[in-house]
């Protein structure tokens, strides 16, 4: 079923054993001063035991002037070698080919990272950075291609068995080659001849100082999808250039930072979305062609490969997810693997505060070097209470190690609240994961036992050392707004689980995600939708890109927002609105997304009665999230 994604490739010269490829993702794992660590090195291991064929490491600064976040690895002097040349020779011990991806971020960092403006070919500011860049001088052109050339030198010599270059997502090299972000009139603006020297200077030093024989790898945005940017024409007219200069490989991506949502693309874009600009990139020349954006499954990957469009795939965030994949894939077994969501909370919401990366899904990312899963010595009988995302985790790994665990769950499903965040539009993939911890149990043995609420006389019955309480919260319905009471009145939480239906005008109040995401929901299913938020903005609990496509599907289903505005009083066929927006909305149903309050009681009762109870997710604080009540599931799990 996977003959192409699981055939040989020779890239200038080295054989990759398969078509998998991790990405370049920034993960803020190293030193500040960009030297190796064990959490990095453990970190990429763990991807190269779960076999792909290839890995690219992320960003490696050719100066510190070009970092665009404090913890970057970096190959800008030789006291960096020897940490990276020790990183190498693990990563070879699983016949995995390691590439470093070298980058300058130009405007895109600021002087909080760098001490200094930005540099940049124009005085242009990046739209993220509050910095205005300082426009290069010929004399820092030139400087700076040395530095790439003698980055990529030092990686040779870290015994890395190429670079790639990176010439997208509107870094330095990116930045030169636009119209977008490139104002110049000198040699290195203009006209295309121009606009893409710099880059031809870079790679013609990297290979005057690395030789024929090293991998040069080169990531283009082959669409910034940006007002005024490249578009893949551009891209196509490009790249015969590139490969003249002695590039091996293109990396075909897309976007900017403006066009951050194509950069790192969330759960509202479709799978393999850009595999036809890396078809179209494929048409002009004879290089191996990596295709990105959104493959968390290998059967997809697969019938791309097939269909001629590329010749390799990247798995990034899948990587994340389950660096084991490509071992998993190749058995046939695909129950196994754990599937990024597209979530973005762990990864690019981490990315964005500067701190390191994880992913919400899986606990051991980035703690590889230092977590790890033993047997227990004094085996106990578990009571998980609630198969929400949390409790099914707790369950997992506590009998993993070595528990004899029981979970029950009062609903007909399992996957809790985490279950109903799978029913708006574009985020049905979340269920994935609540099947993969099911299917998990399911080979641990463990029972879960549905549509069974736990009683303080079934836990005396069952006898438990140890009750994990993973039951959840309740919606709050607010007393306080006159009509709340109404029968026509309901939650959010059961219009999402299909326990109501509503009418055809619908007032959504409360403009969190879960809100704005419920009215969204039943915008998509011609519901006439008005959401009211107190606050100035809605869905801001939700991370940037992800928020991007629910705010553009919001606009796209005509939903009515009023924000800065306050419920009065819900009357039989309408709301009562005062603030921004001052009026009195027809409504047919009302749904109420103000907030939960964690399911305590339970848990104080059977805690009373003498039992241990460890109280984890939104039953003790809500609300929380499916990271957290993961997370504590996990660690509560260890801690048995």
């Amino acid at each position: 079923m996977l003959k192409h994604l699981f055939s040989p490739l020779l890239v200038n010269g080295k054989r990759l054993k398969n078509r998998m490829v991790v990405p370049a993702m920034v993960m803020n794992y190293c030193n500040e001063d960009g030297t190796c660590t064990e959490r990095f090195t453990a970190y990429h291991e763990t991807k190269a035991k779960g076999g792909f064929g290839m890995i690219i490491t992320e960003d490696f600064a050719v100066s510190p002037l070009g970092k665009g976040f404090k913890n970057l690895p970096g190959l800008w002097n030789d006291d960096q070698i020897p940490g990276f040349k020790a990183f190498t020779d693990r990563i070879h011990q699983h016949d995995t080919v390691i590439i470093a991806q070298i980058y300058h971020a130009g405007r895109q960092t600021s002087a909080a990272v760098i001490g200094q403006a930005p540099w940049a070919p124009s005085a242009i500011p990046c739209p993220f950075s509050p910095d205005m860049p300082h426009e290069m001088t010929l004399a820092e052109i030139q400087e700076t291609v040395s530095n790439f050339g003698d980055c990529a030198r030092r990686a040779k010599e870290a015994g890395f068995d190429g670079i790639e270059i990176h010439g997208g997502h509107g870094y330095l090299i990116a930045q030169f080659m636009s119209p977008y972000s490139n104002k110049r009139t000198d040699q290195y603006g203009g006209p295309l001849q121009n606009r893409i020297r710099f880059a031809q200077e870079i790679i013609r030093d990297i290979r005057r100082k690395c030789g024929e024989d090293f991998i040069v790898g080169y990531r283009i945005s082959c669409d910034e999808f940006v007002t005024g940017g490249r578009t893949i024409e551009d891209t196509k007219a490009i790249v015969p250039y590139l490969e003249e200069a002695g590039i091996s490989y293109i990396n075909a991506t897309a976007g900017v930072y403006r066009s951050f949502n194509a950069v790192i693309p969330s759960m509202f874009t479709r799978h393999a979305w850009i595999a036809d600009l890396a078809a179209e990139v494929k048409k002009i020349t004879t290089l191996p062609v990596l295709s990105v954006g959104r493959y968390n499954d290998p059967r997809v990957a697969e019938a791309v490969l097939a269909s001629g469009k590329a010749d390799m795939i990247a798995f990034g965030r899948q990587s994340l997810t389950d660096p084991y994949t490509p071992v998993k894939a190749k058995e046939g077994r695909f129950d196994d693997i754990r599937t990024c969501i597209g979530c973005h909370h762990g990864c690019v919401g981490n990315l964005m505060q500067n701190v390191p990366g994880a992913c919400i899904l899986n606990p051991f990312l980035g703690m590889e070097s230092e977590i790890t899963l033993e047997k227990t010595t004094d085996p106990k009988k578990v009571l998980v209470i609630g198969a929400g995302p949390g409790g099914l985790e707790a369950a997992i790994y506590a009998a993993k190690r070595g528990h004899d665990v029981k979970v029950f769950e009062k609903e007909r499903w399992a996957g809790g609240a985490f279950r109903l965040a799978a029913i708006p539009p574009g985020k049905g993939e979340i269920t994935t994961f609540t099947v993969w911890q099911l299917h998990e149990l399911e080979k641990l043995g463990v029972q879960v036992v549905l549509e069974t609420e736990v009683t303080p006389e079934l836990v005396d019955s069952l006898k438990p050392d140890v009750i994990i309480a993973a039951n959840g919260a309740t919606p709050i319905v607010p007393k306080k707004i006159p009509g709340s009471d109404k029968a026509h009145v309901v939650t959010a939480n059961d219009v999402l689980a299909g326990k109501v239906n509503t009418g055809s005008r619908v007032v959504v109040i409360g403009g969190g995600d879960v809100g704005a995401e419920t009215a969204n929901h039943l915008a998509l299913n011609l519901r006439q939708v008005t959401l009211v938020e107190m606050l100035d903005e809605i869905a801001t609990d939700e991370v940037i890109v992800p928020r991007w496509g629910l705010l553009e599907d919001l606009d796209q289903h005509k939903v009515r927002v009023c924000t800065g505005t306050t419920v009065q009083e819900i009357k039989d066929g309408s709301v009562v609105v005062s603030g921004k927006t001052n009026e009195e909305i027809p409504a047919d149903t009302v749904v109420l997304a103000v907030g939960s309050r964690p399911n305590k009681e339970l848990g104080e009762t059977i805690k009373a009665a003498g039992y241990d109870v460890r109280v984890i997710g939104d039953a003790v604080k809500a609300p929380n999230n499916a990271w957290n009540a993961i997370s504590e599931g996990f660690y509560t799990a260890l801690e048995l």
